[in-house]
């Protein structure tokens, strides 16, 4: 399946609009990853842990925004946007969410 953050699909024709389709993945921080960041943050550089467990965040939502897309009979999703956010009375869960339209390119 096809999927892309462009309107369209060049050389290609939406034949059908299926509608919004959307993932979204919800990870709790855990503590050691979090003493971890915070010494990143004192010192500088990235944090690869944080940063492998968002990319896993967003292969998950993008997972399961194609999964909905195919359920509608779409053969792509365009206009995708992955947006990042942190939920929790103290900002511990990290949420990733895919969001496009489900399409059948023809």
């Amino acid at each position: 399946m096809l999927v892309t953050t462009t309107p369209s699909v060049e050389g290609a024709r939406i034949a059908a609009y299926q509608g919004v389709v959307s993932g979204e993945a919800v990870l709790g921080a855990n503590f050691v990853r979090d003493w971890f960041a915070s010494i990143r943050d004192i010192i500088g550089g990235r944090s690869g842990s944080y940063e492998k467990v968002l990319r896993g965040a967003r292969d998950e939502a993008l997972r399961e925004m194609r999964e909905e897309a195919q359920r509608l009979g779409a053969n792509a999703v365009v206009g995708v946007h992955v947006s990042y956010g942190a939920l929790g009375a103290s900002d511990s869960m990290m949420m990733v969410t895919a969001t496009g339209t489900a399409v059948t390119l023809g």
